[in-house]
């Protein structure tokens, strides 16, 4: 953006990427808002990174516009604007993270916000320094530290007049609210926040390690319906029960955001009824009480399985398709031959175009899916891949597969099928490149 938090953090990567041998490029998004002062900062970050001559993608887009279409606020509706605008960037320079520059302060404002809109414990663990392809360097500074930081180089930044009104909620806590605190109750409450949230944060991932044990004793899951069996699910502490339900409305749904505590009731509530009786659900999802248990399904499984696979057009020969939280940048091109270097990235992967005969897509698995594992041929049940990787069952159905009929050319994540792979014969090359757009 230009201000002190994202040049800190550039001139940071900068210096980093010198010593670890990284390649670094900048993004920089003018959202259409503040007229000649967004001008001005796009004029900045332009020359900053000319002079450290990094690579800089300027995106122009129109987010009231965007707010209005789509029924968002202007500030979710910005945030999903440069959430596609990091995206699209990561994928043309092949690049394996996203760096945003959230600090402390920031984490404090969060804790104050989702604590006021009634977070979970998830939530209330604030700003994750990881999360999937985005990564924030900063979370562990203050934005004093990162002011003095640039003071001391004799670096300028922009400055966001917004900042200082009290238009959005983000803006009027860290204009009011942890001022108050600091002043009038302890100058180092961004700290001690900090400081409780990583505790809140290392008490989540423990409890998400018991509720994958009770996942495992308690629930079998199958396509698009698990069934959570009641004598197992009975011997679970309360807390682990409104967790392990939770996590299985999110595992049939693949959304979180309309899931409340009164949902988790009433499916918890089935257990003590008799068979055959049924509540309705979020997103199109039913828990119906059967003998063994309570199975949770979408309402149209069957057909929401087929919805949930998307062809590559390779009539183009570069593109990119939304599935789920991922997005999926592909490109055909001619094997460049001598000097040729496959890319050894876990989420890019090259294959050998040449020998795929149907059309390719992205999906989740079926019955009947195979993967080649040796170059003779020899092939494995993707189901029996699973089990011998030992990944959850839960997480089976959640798993992006690249497709050609039943036959897999890439676990995203995990395998590659050795049939697909690029040769000294290969003429031409199919390159995919997934990146996980969870925040």
């Amino acid at each position: 953006s230009g201000g002190a938090d994202s040049v800190c953090l550039l001139l940071v990567l900068d210096e980093m990427s010198k010593s670890r041998g990284f390649q670094l490029a900048a993004v920089h998004v003018n959202h259409g808002i503040r007229g000649a002062e967004a001008d001005s900062d796009e004029a900045f970050v332009r020359n900053l990174c000319v002079q450290r001559k990094i690579p800089c993608e300027v995106y122009h887009v129109d987010v009231k516009e965007y707010a209005r279409k789509q029924k968002l606020s202007e500030e979710e509706a910005g945030r999903e604007m440069r959430k596609t605008a990091f995206e699209e960037t990561a994928a043309k320079y092949g690049g394996t993270r996203i760096a945003l520059a959230h600090h402390m302060d920031d984490n404090a404002e969060t804790f104050f916000l989702h604590l006021a809109r009634g977070s979970r414990l998830k939530g209330l663990g604030g700003i994750y320094p990881v999360n999937g392809a985005y990564i924030r360097p900063l979370l562990c500074v203050s934005r004093k530290e990162i002011e003095e930081y640039l003071e001391k180089r004799g670096i300028s930044y922009c400055m966001d007049a917004t900042n200082l009104e009290d238009t959005y909620t983000r803006n009027r806590i860290r204009n009011h609210v942890i001022p108050f605190f600091r002043e009038k109750i302890n100058s180092r409450t961004v700290e001690h926040m900090n400081s409780a949230m990583e505790q809140l944060r290392e008490i989540q991932a423990y409890m998400e390690r018991q509720v994958e044990t009770a996942y495992q004793e308690c629930v079998q899951a199958e396509g698009g319906r698990c069934l959570i069996v009641k004598d197992a699910f009975g011997r679970q502490d309360e807390l682990i029960q409104g967790m392990l339900v939770r996590r299985v409305l999110v595992q049939i749904s693949g959304k979180e955001r309309d899931l409340e505590q009164i949902h988790v009731e009433n499916v918890k509530g089935l257990m003590a009824k008799q068979s055959g009786r049924a509540v309705d659900l979020p997103y199109e999802m039913r828990a119906v009480r059967t003998y063994a248990g309570v199975e949770i399904s979408g309402r149209d499984s069957e057909e929401e399985q087929k919805a949930r696979e998307i062809l590559l057009d390779f009539r183009k020969k570069e593109g990119a398709v939304q599935f789920g939280k991922w997005k999926i940048h592909y490109r055909v091109f001619i094997n460049p031959g001598e000097g040729m270097a496959v890319p050894k990235k876990t989420y890019t992967k090259w294959f050998d175009y040449d020998i795929i005969e149907q059309s390719v897509s992205v999906r989740t698995r079926r019955a009947g899916d195979r993967i080649a594992i040796g170059r003779a041929g020899e092939s494995q049940r993707l189901k029996s891949f699973f089990i011998n990787e030992k990944i959850p069952a839960g997480e089976r159905n959640q798993i992006p597969l690249i497709a050609e009929g039943s036959r897999i050319l890439w676990i995203a994540g995990y395998r590659q099928s050795k049939a697909y792979q690029v040769t000294e014969q290969t003429t031409t090359i199919l390159e995919i490149t997934m990146i996980n757009g969870g925040t």
